[in-house]
């Protein structure tokens, strides 16, 4: 091959790979285009960072090094360089031979590891990258930090001395053990609360602090107390083969560092890792990625400094301020270019988050446009605001938005309630992401809790939970005697209930124990023989948990209908994972699932949620409320510098999410935990300034403060007549009283709405009222709506007038 025509098929190879990328701004392919060695990519809120993760692990795979290589592999002739030429003009065919001389370096799929935080997250991470590579994809490892341990654990588990089949609690899970540990040590609840010390054992495991080197660092009695409840935690834990959330990262770190061998085989299959939200990462996490990376240093991470939210959760901002530190001669690229909100938008988070001392610096801009100016609703009380929000969503709805085009965010959810309140009495139908989850039902934890002592018998958490339910005359006491039993033989409860007969303090309740005994073996053989989602109809029949129901009513079949859900999960995930369908994996999907896995983005309902909740999301119009001191910023970050800045860079997420419209409020008076609070307005708001805000005065505020200032002048005028009749009686030499002033005059009653009125809402238009039910001293009337169908509403309530 010629210099001549090496140097065009070169040329043309670069030109025809960039072209792949075409979509991409520069700075976005300057970061696809860096393979090797560690790379921090700075990525600001709307960015792309997800298509530029989705991209560089595209160009890894179908090309490598050869966007800025000068080699060649293999004989490329004439032909060859029409090819190129073709494809650049035309789109021409690109052959197998092509492909193979358009990579160099190529990195195999299975040496990718693409770890992020969430479950959707990284389901749209595989969906986008079957869209791009097609059946390579499917070897590339895509998965959160706690699902990549558990894929580890489950094949290395037994090096730590768990079974592979291990359980996986969750919260609830976690606070019933905690009590057995507190009953054991004779722990007193009231001086050490179970979730304080089950909090305070997270954050040791997030430190990777041991139960020993807990103990041995305790200096005062409430740390010594903790440190005894994490060892006896962890050896409950253990004998019950099970795994808590935290230590699904904690004990996967320790088996690298005890098992250089172990270690090894995972950075020879990971070769290169990419990291997505590494501003949320905690310490064990960084140690985590740090083993793993440590073999061939190709490690990307993604983050944003400036939306490092979960310090409370054990993240922290050093891991990625300090990230060069770390990994020595590291790249970093930064993604300024926002590709979601308006110039509006963007200003006003760049001016709150610029007073952040400890960020890298970086300043948000788009090409989207100016967009409208940010709204700041001064509102009289948490009520007031509410109403504001409805209203606009009506006026927003009368322009062509959705329903689900709204997000309502806030602090803290407390705050939640009068907007909730209001939404339900005006018939705005509304979801609460955060809230309480299909997973955490007692219905569903029970029949996941019969399929946790099928995968796992020695769960004797779950198994205790099961037990007795529905009732088998199985007490507390028989319980507590087995488990002694249990303890003083080394062995599983499971163990001694299927022997009872040999034991005499079990023996009033031998005929229940071998019932339970022979519903467990019979659930076993099935579990062998049944697709999963037969199986778990299994359960619910063979538990004899549909006869309970069925024996309660309404709220037994309420209850089934959820069961009736779970056998849909559980046939879902089945359909989805094919032949690698398993009871535990569908378990552990289950143990994984996050609050925001829930949310459905087609359903077409207001969708509210915490701040913390709502990172990664974005929405046409975005409201946030509750922006006063002590609410937003939060009452503790008066204490703190850090954590001022935490609450700063959450103002900057929530900021961030809109995409058209932002709404601001704050509130004159607010009722939280009982007690109304007249707090200044936030900070935030000064940041941002008033100037670059279109501000709404309230109204109801406004005829307050005009009922305060008529008052005032009424009681002036009183008083001023008042000391004139005294004066003229002293003169006069009369006695008498001066005259009362008349009483204001009463409002008039609200409307009465009757069948066939015509009504105008707020939110969903025009409409016939159908129906009108007095109930309370309010009353519901159904409507039937011109677009929105029929729906109910309170009259006092709902922002509803008579049409004309």
């Amino acid at each position: 091959m010629s210099s001549e025509l090496e140097k065009r098929f070169l040329s043309l190879r670069k030109q025809v790979i960039e072209a792949s990328f075409g979509r991409l701004n520069p700075v976005q392919r300057d970061a696809v285009f860096t393979v090797n060695g560690p790379l921090l990519i700075l990525a600001g809120a709307g960015s792309g960072k997800t298509t530029v993760l989705v991209n560089r692990i595209a160009n890894l795979v179908r090309y490598g090094t050869a966007h800025d290589s000068d080699k060649i592999f293999g004989t490329a002739g004439e032909e060859d360089v029409a090819a190129l030429e073709a494809l650049l003009k035309d789109g021409g065919k690109l052959t197998a031979r092509l492909a193979s001389l358009l990579s160099v370096n190529a990195v195999r799929p299975w040496h990718v590891l693409a770890i992020t935080f969430t479950n959707k997250a990284a389901g749209e991470l595989k969906t986008r990258l079957e869209a791009m590579l097609g059946s390579d994809a499917q070897d590339i490892a895509a998965s959160t930090f706690h699902s990549a341990c558990v894929r580890i654990l489950r094949r290395e588990a037994e090096h730590l001395g768990y079974p592979k089949s291990f359980t996986i609690y969750d919260s609830d899970d976690s606070l019933r053990a905690m009590k057995e540990v507190y009953k054991q040590y004779n722990i007193d609840d009231k001086f050490l609360p179970v979730k304080s010390a089950l909090s305070a054992i997270g954050r040791l495991k997030d430190q990777m602090v041991s139960p020993a080197a807990a103990a041995a660092q305790a200096s005062e009695y409430r740390t010594k107390l903790v440190a005894t409840a994490y060892e006896g935690y962890a050896k409950r834990l253990f004998s019950a083969g099970a795994l808590d959330f935290d230590d699904l990262i904690y004990q996967t770190v320790l088996l690298f560092q005890e098992h250089p061998d172990v270690l090894e085989y995972y950075r020879d299959r990971w070769q290169y890792i990419l990291v997505d939200e590494y501003q949320d990462t905690s310490v064990a996490q960084f140690l985590l990625v740090s083993l793993l990376a440590g073999g061939h240093n190709n490690i990307c991470v993604v983050g944003d400094d400036d939306q490092s939210i979960y310090r409370f959760r054990g993240a922290t901002i050093e891991n990625i301020l300090s990230f060069e530190q770390h990994f020595p001669g590291a790249k970093v690229v930064r993604l300024e270019q926002n590709y979601r909100s308006t110039t509006s938008i963007l200003d006003a988070a760049n001016r709150v988050i610029k007073n952040n001392v400890g960020r890298k610096g970086k300043t948000l801009w788009t090409d989207n446009g100016e967009g409208d100016r940010v709204c700041l609703y001064r509102a009289d009380n948490e009520q007031d605001e509410a109403a504001h929000i409805a209203s606009v969503i009506g006026q927003n709805l009368k322009n062509g938005a959705h329903l689900r085009d709204h997000a309502v965010l806030y602090r803290m959810n407390a705050q939640s309630g009068p907007i909730e309140t209001y939404f339900a009495r005006a018939g705005i139908p509304y979801k609460i992401v955060g809230g309480h989850r299909f997973f955490d039902r007692k219905e569903v934890k029970d029949i996941i809790s019969y399929l946790s002592v099928i995968a796992n018998p020695r769960d004797d958490l779950r198994l205790r939970r099961i037990i007795n339910e529905p009732a088998r005359k199985i007490g507390a006491a028989t319980l507590d005697a087995a488990a002694g039993i249990a303890a003083g033989l080394g062995c599983g409860l499971m163990e001694v209930i299927a022997e009872a007969q040999n034991y005499p303090a079990l023996g009033r309740a031998l005929v229940p124990l071998k019932n339970f005994c022979a519903i467990c073996d019979d659930l076993t053989a099935a579990a062998q023989e049944q697709p999963l989602d037969e199986l778990v109809s299994t359960v619910i029949d063979r538990s004899g948990y549909r006869q309970m129901l069925e024996a309660q009513g309404e709220e037994g079949r309420t209850r089934l209908e959820n069961l009736g859900e779970l056998v849909s999960s559980v046939k879902t995930y089945a359909d989805e994972k094919g032949d690698e369908a398993s009871l535990e994996g569908y378990l552990e999907e289950v143990a994984l699932i996050s609050d925001i896995d829930g949310y459905d983005e087609e359903a077409d309902t207001v969708v509210m949620m915490t701040m913390h909740a709502a990172k990664g999301l974005e929405f046409d119009y975005v409201f946030l409320v509750g922006l006063e001191e002590g609410v937003f910023p939060g009452e503790m970050s008066r204490y703190s510098d850090e954590d001022l800045e935490e609450e700063r860079r959450l103002c900057y997420v929530g900021i961030t999410r809109a995409k058209k419209e932002l709404y601001l409020s704050c509130a004159r008076t607010r009722m939280i935990f009982g007690q109304t609070k007249r707090n200044p307005e936030s900070r935030f708001l000064t940041e941002i300034g008033e100037g670059e805000l279109q501000v709404e005065e309230s109204p109801v505020a406004a005829m307050a403060t005009t009922r305060i200032s008529a008052g005032a002048a009424r009681q002036r005028e009183t008083t001023r007549q008042a000391e004139s009749f005294r004066s003229f009686t002293a003169r006069s030499g009369l006695t008498g009283t001066a005259p009362r002033p008349t009483a204001a005059a009463k409002r008039g009653a609200g409307i009465a709405f009757k069948p066939g009125d015509l009504v105008e809402h707020k939110v969903f238009g025009r409409g016939t009222v159908l129906k009108v039910t007095p109930i309370a001293g309010d009353t519901i009337v159904e409507i039937r709506f011109d677009t929105a169908g029929v729906k109910k509403t309170m009259a006092n309530y709902a922002p509803l007038t008579l049409a004309h």
